[in-house]
Formats: C-alpha cells, structure tokens, sequence
C-alpha cells in the first residue's frame, strides 16, 4: 500500500481527471502552505536546537553548489534535444535546477514512516537549493539580454527571492524552532507539528487536482518536454543520492538530498520567471514540472527510492 501522503494525491489526482466538482478553496490552499511551510522550518529548528553542533558548514556548502550546477548542464539539453527557444529553455533550466517544497515534504514524510535517521539540518537543504538556480539563469538571461530587455535588476530580483513568501516562512521557522526548543513552541505543537501529516495530505489532495487541471488534455505537440520531464527526474535523482552517500549523510537525509534535485519548483521559480521573464511560456514549465514531474516523483521515483533505502 503507498504512503497516506501519496494516496491523498492519488485521490486529487483521479477527482480531476474524472472532473469531479471537488476543490480546495483557493484560501484554504494558501492556509495550507503557509502552515506546512512553517511546520517544515520549524521541525528543521527543533533539530538544530537539540544538535546545532553536529551542522556541518562545509556539507551545506557541497549542496548548495547542486544548484549552482544543474541548470547550465539542462539548458544545452533544453535547447538542443527539447528543441525550445532560448528564453523557454533558461525558464526551464531555472525551474528544474530549484527544488518543490511539495516533493520535499513527501519525502520527509516517507522516512519518517520508514524510520529513516535524518541530520538536524536536513530542512535547511530546502533552502539553500531554493534559490541558486533562479538566480543564475534570471543572471544568464540579464546578461543575454541586455538591460532593455530585462524588465528588472538583478538587485531587485536577489530582493525579490530573499523576501518571497516560501523563504520567509522556512528561515523564519527554522529560526523559532532553534529559538524557542520544544518547551517553548508546546502551545502550538498539536497544529503545526503534530498535524504535519494532515496539512501535507491536504495539500497533495489540491495538488492532485491542479495537476490533472494542467495535464487535461495532454498537449501532445509538447512530446519532447514530456519525455524530457518523466526522464530527468531519474537522472537528477542520483547527483542528490552520490553528494548525499560521499558526505556520509543519514539514509533519511539521503533520500530527501536526492528527491530535492530530482524535483522541479512550481512555486518560487514561476513566481521570479513570469516577473522578470515575461516572455518565456510558464505554461510550458508548469507542464512540465508540476504535470509530469512532480506525480511521477509523489507516485513512483521518490517511494521506490525510500523502499530501497530502508532494506
């Protein structure tokens, strides 16, 4: 049987593809998110705040550094054998070289239920992959285009992702979790912590639903970024699982190391392209990285990895 989590998907999933009149309100869904951010941040901080020694600065480093290198190593592949216009091409790289905080907390949900050891700064690594990608490839098309062609400033799109809504509420999670320790956040722990796996269920329920919304009908002209969306999550998977074996990281830490670079951003990177790109096809990117990507990642990649751990 899959993960509670996953079934939940599976369930938006099918309503929307046999149009069901069932919906998240679109408020409820902002709830959510925000919750589950927080909740995230905040598990990350508790853990911090028991064994904030143990971080390793430099391991932090070495993730990071996925972000910065994904994204050109894609983009030759987006323009060449995906066959995209350029703008398209650097849209995409920056949406699959950032990560989803969705496929983050299905992963962290599964080594929990596995009983998977994850390292205290295992939520920080949703942070720091967040935004290298956007950045650069937002640089790269600046710099392509020239400053008439870019509507802003690189200082204002570094402004921009440091203030967006996911980061703020992950960094300033992780820092009231270390704050304050378990005694302080008792009041809340019941909503946020102890209802992690209820607020995650219920998101993917919604995410379920938009991406049969997305994927109904399938554009099948867009073949290539189809086959190109279902097949680099497979390979992405093991950049994140060999960084994560090499630093000796814990199985649970491994897992979700390898989900987070075999996942696409539908959240943060559509936000910071449709600003400051708003010429590249975010249609096309959320196809790709929300349509395809982000269930086969829920329903398969990211299951099957956990199962393999776990023996």
């Amino acid at each position: 049987m899959p993960d509670i989590v996953v079934a939940f998907f599976a369930l938006g999933l099918i309503a929307g593809l046999v149009k069901s009149d069932l919906k998240v309100p679109g408020q409820v869904y902002d709830i959510l998110t925000i919750l589950l951010m927080l909740s995230i941040g905040i598990k990350g901080g508790l853990a911090l705040h028991s064994n904030g020694s143990s971080v390793v600065v430099t391991h932090l480093l070495l993730i990071m550094a996925l972000g910065f290198l994904i994204p050109p190593i894609l983009l030759p592949l987006l323009r060449r054998l995906v066959k995209l216009s350029r703008v398209d091409a650097i849209s995409i790289a920056a949406h699959y070289g950032s990560v989803s905080a969705g496929t983050f907390a299905v992963a962290w949900a599964l080594a929990e239920s596995y009983q998977l050891p994850l390292a205290p700064e295992t939520t920080l690594y949703l942070v720091i992959l967040e935004l290298p990608a956007i950045i650069l490839m937002l640089a790269f098309y600046h710099w392509r285009s020239g400053d008439s062609g870019a509507p802003k400033g690189m200082g204002a799109i570094w402004h921009e992702a440091l203030t967006s809504r996911g980061v703020i509420l992950l960094m300033g999670g992780v820092v009231i979790g270390w704050l304050y320790g378990p005694e302080g956040l008792a009041s809340i722990e019941g909503l946020v912590l102890n209802g992690f796996t209820a607020l995650l269920a219920l998101f993917l329920l919604e995410m379920g639903l938009t991406t049969a919304r997305i994927c109904r009908p399938i554009p099948w002209q867009l073949w290539r970024l189809i086959v190109f969306a279902a097949v680099t999550p497979l390979v992405l998977f093991w950049p994140g699982l060999l960084l994560g074996w090499y630093l000796d990281l814990p199985s649970g830490s491994v897992l979700v190391l390898g989900a987070l670079t075999a996942s696409a951003s539908y959240i943060a990177a559509p936000a910071a392209i449709r600003a400051a790109m708003p010429n590249a096809d975010i249609g096309k990117a959320m196809l790709a990285a929300l349509g395809i990507t982000f269930p086969l990642n829920v329903l398969l990649y990211v299951p099957i990895t956990a199962s393999f751990l776990a023996r």
